[in-house]
């Protein structure tokens, strides 16, 4: 098999497949790297933004005009359909300015991608003491908000031109 042939997305069918069979064998307990750095990649494509260093505390990439984006990625599958994104840290030290959520279904389609103020994560996001952090799931009302705007188009886009 040349690796070099498949695309992004395949590349990731390839490694959940992977994956999947590592947990089989009960080598490995999660499945979703390396989910978080594709979905910062494709989202700083989309939406034009410089990504920062993985130390940076709050926010991932930052755009032209200063608005500073924390992005997070999930993967539904049959066996695990929760739309949880990992914990949202700090929340009250307003480190970002939106949340760029994406949800992939079990082989990398994109179901749901979001781009939320910081104030309307915070009306949904329950805070949890155990661990210290907002957690946000995207499912019920959050959906419908009208102050959340949906780039799920605009990152289709960015992967049907990033074929390679």
């Amino acid at each position: 098999m040349n690796l070099n042939t498949l695309t992004a997305v395949e590349l990731l069918q390839l490694q959940a497949a992977a994956t999947n069979e590592l947990k089989a064998r009960g080598i490995v307990k999660t499945q979703n790297n390396p989910l978080g750095d594709y979905t910062e990649w494709l989202v700083s494509k989309a939406l034009d933004l410089e990504l920062q260093p993985n130390s940076n505390a709050g926010y991932d990439g930052i755009s032209q005009d200063g608005l500073r984006v924390q992005i997070k990625g999930r993967r539904v599958t049959p066996k695990n359909n929760s739309r949880q994104l990992s914990a949202i840290r700090k929340y009250a030290q307003n480190d970002f300015d939106a949340l760029a959520a994406v949800i992939y279904d079990e082989h990398f389609s994109i179901v749901e991608a979001l781009l939320i103020p910081h104030e309307v994560v915070g009306q949904y996001a329950s805070y949890r003491d155990h661990v210290n952090a907002h957690i946000l799931i995207l499912n019920g009302p959050i959906l419908k908000d009208p102050r959340i705007r949906s780039i799920k188009s605009v990152l289709i886009s960015i992967m049907d031109l990033n074929q390679n």
